[in-house]
C-alpha cells in the first residue's frame, strides 16, 4: 500500500458494496475539494498503510469485499497494486471514484470487481463546481469507459440543492440516459443540523421531483436512497 495516505477505516459495512459485507478504506487526497467527499482531511492520514494491509489480511472470512473510497483513490500511487493485493487475500475489490481522471481510472480498472462512479452535475455545470473547464467531459468519458466495459458499476449522485437546482438535476437525468446508463442511485446531501434560526435542510427527495426526473429519462431506473 505504499503511496497511499489513509485517513480512516470502516471495519464492516453492509451498505457500501452491493450484496456483500465490506471493509471500507478512506484514502486522503481530494484535488477538487468536493463538498460530498469522504476524504476526511481531519484524520490527517493517521493510519499506517502497511498496518492496514496486515489488518485486511486478518479480515479474511469476516468480510467479503474491500472498498477504497476518498477523495480520488484512482490517482494515488500504488492503488492498482493494493487492489491486486486485496484480491490475493480473496476479497472482492471496489472503488469509489469521481471520474474526473479517466486515464487514472482506466489504469486501476483491471484490479476492480465493482466501481461506484459519483456524477454530481450535468456536463455544463461541472466547471462551476470544480473550477475546471474540462471536468464535465472527463466524468462523462469515465462513464463511457465503464459502459463499454464488463465491470459492474453504479452511478451515484449526492444532490445538494444549494449547488444544483431541480432543473439541473433533470438535465443530468437526461444526459445519463442519453449516454446509455440504465440505473441511477440518488441521495440527498445531509450536512447536519441547521444553524439556530436557519432553514432545516431537506431530508428526502420530494415525490414530485422523482416523478420529474423519471419523466426526463423514462428508460432510466432511479433508485432513491435515504
Amino acid at each position: 500500500m505504499e503511496g497511499l495516505t489513509i485517513g480512516g477505516v470502516t471495519p464492516l459495512s453492509p451498505l457500501d458494496y452491493p450484496d456483500a459485507l465490506a471493509a471500507v478504506i478512506y484514502c486522503q487526497g481530494d484535488p477538487w475539494g468536493c463538498p460530498f467527499s469522504n476524504a476526511r482531511p481531519e484524520a490527517g492520514g493517521a493510519f499506517d498503510p502497511a498496518a492496514v494491509l496486515s489488518w485486511l489480511e486478518s479480515r479474511r472470512g469476516q468480510v467479503d469485499a474491500v472498498l477504497f473510497s476518498g477523495g480520488e483513490p484512482a490517482l494515488l500511487a500504488g492503488m492498482a497494486e493494493t487492489l491486486a493485493a486485496a484480491r490475493d487475500f480473496g476479497f472482492l475489490t471496489g472503488l469509489h471514484t469521481t471520474g474526473l481522471f479517466p486515464e487514472a481510472l482506466a489504469s486501476v480498472l483491471p484490479a476492480c470487481d465493482w466501481v461506484g462512479l459519483a456524477v454530481m452535475a450535468p456536463r455544463a455545470a461541472y466547471e462551476r463546481l470544480t473550477g475546471d473547464a474540462g471536468s464535465g467531459a472527463a466524468v462523462f468519458a469515465s462513464l463511457e469507459r465503464l459502459l463499454r466495459g464488463a465491470i459492474p458499476f453504479e452511478i451515484r449522485t449526492t444532490w445538494h440543492p444549494g449547488l444544483l437546482d431541480e432543473a439541473g438535476l433533470a438535465v443530468l437525468a437526461g444526459e445519463l440516459a442519453t449516454a446509455g446508463a440504465i440505473r441511477w442511485s440518488l441521495q440527498i446531501f445531509h450536512p447536519g443540523p441547521a444553524p439556530e434560526g436557519g432553514d432545516v435542510p431537506p431530508s428526502a427527495f420530494p415525490a414530485r421531483l422523482v416523478s420529474r426526473l423519471q419523466a426526463a429519462a423514462p428508460r432510466l431506473t432511479i433508485d432513491v436512497r435515504t
